[in-house]
């Protein structure tokens, strides 16, 4: 049965490493890797690519169940898919297969705790903010395009979309950014 392995991290600052060893040690053949938030299956192409080549009798392997996602539906809709294909999911710490009917089981609750600890490192992040806030430090994070140069393409006559798209930014950017710095005018009652 070929083993195709898949690791993920959040952030660029995280290796990969670790987690590539692990599959190569377990006897993966191909391991996929990429960066991305774990909190959804959106955007994660190279999920998605292994999700399509996955055939009958191969294994999907990742480090911790944790590395394929931490929403509880996403994990569960995998599992079905990989079923249905005719495969199979191995987690290598703990030690859990889908092969078996218990298998799905573990996992259905390591999905569950996955979830959670991502609704706590919510709660941790959201009560950081507030703390910070109280102190008068938190920003926000850093504007990654200047108000002043939406303005100047605007005044130019370039469509919002077009500015949106020229300055990789979203219409909303966009949109906010005219509003911001736009004339102000006063509300009457």
């Amino acid at each position: 049965m070929p083993r195709i392995g898949y690791a993920r991290v959040s952030t660029t600052s995280q290796d990969l490493n670790i987690q590539k060893i692990k599959l190569k040690e377990a006897g993966c053949e191909i391991i996929r890797a990429e960066t991305g938030s774990g909190a959804s299956r959106d955007g994660r192409t190279e999920l998605e690519t292994l999700l399509e080549f996955l055939r009958a009798g191969d294994e999907l392997v990742v480090h911790r169940l944790d590395r394929l996602g931490r929403s509880t539906r996403d994990v569960l809709n995998l599992v079905h898919e990989l079923d249905a294909k005719g495969a199979s999911l191995r987690i290598l710490e703990p030690e859990v297969t889908t092969a078996g009917g218990m298998g799905r089981m573990v996992i259905t609750v390591l999905g569950m705790v996955a979830d959670m600890e991502l609704k706590f490192i919510r709660d941790r992040q959201r009560a950081g903010i507030e703390a910070a806030k109280g102190q008068g430090v938190y920003k926000g994070r850093q504007k990654r395009v200047d108000d002043a140069e939406i303005c100047r393409l605007s005044a130019q006559g370039v469509s919002k979309a077009q500015i949106a798209r020229d300055l990789k930014v979203s219409r909303m950017t966009v949109y906010r950014a005219l509003e911001d710095t736009g004339p102000k005018t006063a509300k009457t009652v």
